[in-house]
């Protein structure tokens, strides 16, 4: 049993979702996104983990697949539309401190892998790629 929320998500707004079947979070921080993007109305459309990405892991040194959280279309304060790829991650695995323990600059150095490839990914497909941590999502006290 996981210590972190996980479950189905119940989507509102069907139409909005493009994803295949029921969207699953892993964390209270992906069941946030995903109530935040199905009743935005500035989200046009969203997914949970649709896209799979090759990357080269760091410690193995083989190819292995990343899968990000979230790709959204939204509607931008200038009334384009504007895709993303958006990976919800603690701010405690995006940068490495040292404090660190060797297990958790392993996760750091292994997400770094991975977001460089979306990075590399999305710039193909005309995407841009986010990491969205806490610290994004609770800048006001609330989600």
């Amino acid at each position: 049993m996981s210590k972190w929320a996980q479950g189905q998500y119940q989507v509102i707004n069907p139409k909005k979702y493009v994803g295949q079947g029921m969207p699953r979070y892993r964390s209270g921080w992906e069941h946030s996104f995903m109530r935040f993007c199905d009743t935005n109305d500035n989200i046009m459309q969203w997914a949970s983990e649709s896209i799979r990405i090759p990357y080269l892991h760091p410690l193995t040194g083989k190819m292995t697949t990343y899968v990000p959280d979230f790709l959204i279309t939204y509607r931008t304060k200038d009334n384009t539309l504007k895709a993303e790829l958006i990976e919800i991650k603690p701010a405690g695995q995006s940068a490495i401190t040292e404090k660190m323990n060797p297990r958790d600059r392993a996760v750091v150095a292994i997400n770094h892998c991975k977001w460089d490839a979306a990075v590399k990914w999305c710039r193909k497909q005309g995407l841009t790629f986010r990491v969205i941590t806490e610290q994004d999502m609770f800048k006001n006290g609330k989600a």
